[in-house]
């Protein structure tokens, strides 16, 4: 069997959600399966920025490159509903799209298509108006109709298929993302702690937050209960550290934690190299993800693997994914967020019963799992 699968959503250089998932699955993936045949599409006019070593080491894997303009294959893709992908990389039994972007398919190939969020139609209000007229042409709905099968990343985000496109539950499988390996909790006398407090000068006790830095994400809502900790002397000790590149709106947010009083004890490192960041969640005391809403969310995750005591959105997918290992809080509503944050400063048995319950909870989310369960997918779709 011949399995397209496009990679178009690497090629900024990036690792965010789209990019560790595609990555960490199609690395798994490949490992996993020697005897189907693997052909990789992606178009850029410059080098990618990602590795595409793939075909190196994989015999059953290699590139299909070109060099459209994107705007122009784009267009085209929307426009004339031309070039079909599958035929532009010689042909091919199944096409899988990691993530939504232009397509167009000729009418035998199979199109397995993973939905990660449905944050675009869920809270349209915390995008750009570029980003929501991008998802305006890409036309997610039209694209999931084509597609023989969805992945869904979570039962959340089943649901919002459901929902949102109204599509029929038995065309949709979930299949949970996974956390790799190198997120665990590291010895305390390891060099790389070391290393990585100096690399982006961590303070020695901080909260810390990963993620893009834009409103979805409900960054000034921490912010403000932070300073509130602090002017009641519950974190008089503590440091808030904000991980993660700037997103839409990133100057508002700055704007207005510039304006707390406790604006200087809140740090952002900027954007954190991937193998920095299991010692990023190993250094801090508690982790805190008030996103107001997200398909997956790896961030809450990788804190848990790494032994950190996790406080996140009760909405979306955290009650699925870190429910039982962490305290949930509504993440309209700050003073929950307050008063989860004070109980787990005042109280090192209760931060360290988390810990333990984070670390079992890791467990569940496998890579090697979801590779399996997406060979399955393929093959029984062509089938």
């Amino acid at each position: 069997m011949k399995i397209g699968i496009d990679i178009r959503c690497l090629l900024g250089g990036k690792r965010t959600g789209v990019e560790e998932y595609t990555l960490e699955l199609l690395e798994h993936l490949f490992a996993t399966d020697r005897e189907n045949e693997y052909v990789l599409f992606w178009n850029a006019w410059k080098l990618p920025k990602c590795p595409m070593d793939w075909n190196r080491r994989f015999s059953n894997v290699r590139l299909a490159s070109f060099r459209i303009p994107n705007k122009l294959l784009n267009f085209s893709l929307w426009y004339f509903r031309f070039p079909h992908l599958d035929r532009l990389i010689g042909g091919v039994d199944v096409f899988f799209l990691p993530n939504l972007n232009f397509a167009a398919f000729s009418g035998r190939v199979r199109v397995i298509l993973t939905a990660h969020d449905l944050s675009f139609e869920h809270c349209p209000e915390t995008f750009s108006w570029k980003r929501r007229l991008w998802h305006s042409f890409v036309n997610f709905r039209r694209l999931a109709l084509r597609a023989n099968r969805v992945i869904a990343v979570s039962s959340s985000t089943h649901d919002d298929l459901v929902e949102y496109l109204g599509m029929s539950p038995k065309k949709i499988a979930v299949i949970s993302s996974g956390i790799s390996e190198r997120f665990r909790r590291m010895d305390r006398n390891d060099p790389k702690l070391i290393e990585v407090k100096r690399r982006y000068s961590l303070p020695y006790r901080y909260i810390l937050f990963v993620g893009t830095i834009e409103p979805r994400k409900n960054i000034l809502s921490l912010a403000r209960v932070f300073d509130a900790l602090v002017a009641d002397g519950e974190a008089s000790d503590f440091e808030l550290v904000i991980a993660g590149t700037n997103g839409w709106k990133y100057r508002d947010i700055f704007k207005e934690i510039d304006r707390l009083s406790s604006g200087s004890k809140i740090r952002f490192t900027g954007f954190v190299r991937d193998e920095d960041k299991p010692a990023l969640y190993n250094l801090s005391s508690i982790f805190v993800s008030p996103s107001v809403y997200e398909g997956f969310g790896f961030p809450p995750l990788e804190a848990a693997a790494c032994g950190v005591p996790v406080v996140a959105s009760n909405t979306s997918s955290f009650p699925e994914t870190v429910g039982e290992a962490a305290i949930l809080v509504d993440p309209l509503r700050p003073d929950d967020l307050l008063r989860a944050l004070r109980e787990l400063l005042r109280d090192p048995v209760l931060r360290e019963m988390l810990s333990r319950k984070s670390e079992e909870c890791a467990t569940h989310f496998r890579w090697q799992q979801t590779a399996r369960k997406m060979l399955r997918i393929f093959q029984r779709r062509i089938g």
